[in-house]
């Protein structure tokens, strides 16, 4: 790996363009590097993850709406919907859109934090679009998704976007260019022109993820896949791009981010170097933000000392400076205490989360998040005695450099009416890379078959677990078997008037 030194330059002073971090994404992009074996197997791992969350979450209202306006763009030889039957084709960036909208809905698909937030499989519904539409192979879109983990997951460990309240996205832009350019084998100039584009377009605030959080959370990765798949096309039709983007002098760094002084340190692989960075990702066992993973782990073992819950006086959480300040009380966000909050609010308050596996013992995508589970009395009881802490132990682990010793994790201490005190800890999920039971093949099999039972029938369910994982064998022009058709009457509509 080579530490790349970003930082914004005058507009007096020239700097080259293989000087430039959008350049440098670029030539890894189309550099047409070795494929690592785990790296490929993975891919497929996150495929399959992806499938389960999106088929599952296909009836949902934000859901439902983007695939209607996705309905409004047919396309002859485009790309499949999900839940739709495959000889229907769509324009390969509105199939993006609702591919997308289904995948982030649930907030159950992978993870990777460091310096910022991402979820990288967010970077796989437009590639397989593109893919689909351009009748690419399997090996063509296994080293694009590859290159898209490697460029967001290396951007987010250099580039803190959430400190100047940016979303997330804007590392997403990128990724999916460069993961675009490379699958389709694109030059180093044309992704690199597409990179700065799709970055330029997909810069948004972090209220959608603040507040009353509402459906634009789902929509958000969808949107910067859809741009960034216009990117490409502009690109490759010989427009330019504003540049350097990074380094400008009303560049995002110099304008949206630290500014004039600021220096970022980026990690990228040397040209030509094998591309392992989606191996570092990490997937939800649960549907909730990444930072609670942990704690519902833990929350499930205090269930077992705490033998009676109306018994609890107050719990205190020492965590992270990120899942204080983001999903914790440090938000200062009375939404995140308010039974009457949106889902997508619910699955960003720790305290809430904590307070329902507490209670529960357990986890559920859907039965979790009901109104009538949030308004529980003994739930909003315990769920209102919760407060964090940032603890500064935790937070230089989350920041740890090294993979094994980075930890999202948090210290409860639960005060009992009598004063006794039950503390426990845990460092990160128990189905992390390195928690007591990481997720392997089966597990993301089991997943799928959990989340899809009532949707799919055998037979559909079968055939596409047997196709993904021969991904490297599948031809030019048969990606289209990654699509899953539901049963049929299976999916709901939205008759509302919309323009499309």
């Amino acid at each position: 790996m080579i530490i790349h030194k970003v930082k914004v330059f005058p507009s007096k002073v020239h700097l080259p363009k293989k000087k430039q971090l959008a350049w440098k994404i670029a030539e890894i992009s189309s550099d047409n590097a070795k494929l690592n074996k785990d790296s490929i197997e993975m891919v497929i791992n996150r495929i399959i993850d992806n499938a389960s969350v999106a088929i599952a979450s296909l009836n949902r209202k934000p859901v439902i709406s983007s695939r209607e306006m996705a309905l409004g763009h047919s396309r002859k030889n485009g790309a499949t919907l999900f839940g739709i039957n495959s000889k229907l084709r769509f324009a390969c960036e509105w199939a993006a859109w609702s591919n997308g909208t289904a995948v982030r809905e649930l907030d159950f698909h992978d993870t990777f934090l460091a310096a910022d937030y991402s979820h990288p499989g967010d970077n796989i519904p437009p590639l397989i679009s593109v893919a689909q539409q351009n009748k690419r192979s399997g090996l063509d879109l296994i080293r694009g998704i590859i290159t898209a983990y490697e460029v967001q997951v290396n951007l987010v460990k250099g580039i803190c976007l959430h400190k100047h309240k940016v979303d997330h996205i804007a590392h997403l832009g990128p990724s999916v260019a460069a993961g675009i350019g490379s699958m389709l084998k694109l030059n180093t100039e044309t992704i690199y022109q597409a990179v700065q584009q799709a970055l330029h377009t997909t810069i948004s605030t972090r209220q959608s993820r603040k507040g009353e959080i509402s459906s634009w959370k789902a929509y958000a990765p969808a949107h910067a896949g859809k741009l960034a798949i216009e990117a490409v096309d502009r690109v490759m039709r010989g427009e330019g791009a504003p540049s350097p983007i990074y380094e400008g002098e009303d560049s995002v760094i110099a304008r949206i981010l630290d500014g004039n002084k600021a220096l970022y340190k980026v990690p990228l692989p040397k040209k030509g170097e094998v591309k392992k960075a989606i191996l570092e990702t990490y997937t939800k066992e649960y549907s909730a933000e990444y930072q609670s993973q942990a704690l519902i782990d833990l929350a499930k073992k205090l269930k077992k000392k705490v033998h009676n819950l109306n018994q609890i006086k107050k719990i205190d959480i020492y965590t992270s400076h990120h899942t204080h300040y983001v999903i914790g009380t440090g938000a200062n966000d009375p939404q995140k205490m308010d039974p009457n909050a949106s889902r997508e609010t619910l699955d960003h308050s720790i305290m809430y989360i904590f307070a329902v596996a507490l209670e529960d013992g357990t986890w559920h995508h859907i039965k979790s998040y009901t109104k009538a589970r949030a308004k529980k009395k003994s739930t909003i009881r315990i769920w209102r005695s919760i407060k964090t802490y940032e603890d500064k132990k935790w937070t230089k682990k989350y920041h740890d450099p090294n993979p094994k010793k980075k930890a999202f994790g948090a210290k409860v201490i639960i005060t009992l009416k009598n004063g006794k005190k039950i503390t426990e800890e845990q460092g990160v999920a128990d189905a992390h890379p390195y928690g007591k039971r990481p997720f392997k093949r089966k597990d993301y099999i089991h997943k799928f078959l959990n989340l899809t039972e009532n949707m799919l029938n055998k037979k559909e369910s079968n055939r596409f677990l047997d196709i993904v994982q021969n991904l490297k064998k599948l031809k030019p022009g048969q990606l289209d078997k990654l699509n899953i058709e539901l049963k049929k009457g299976k999916l709901k509509r939205n008759f509302k008037k919309g323009i499309f």
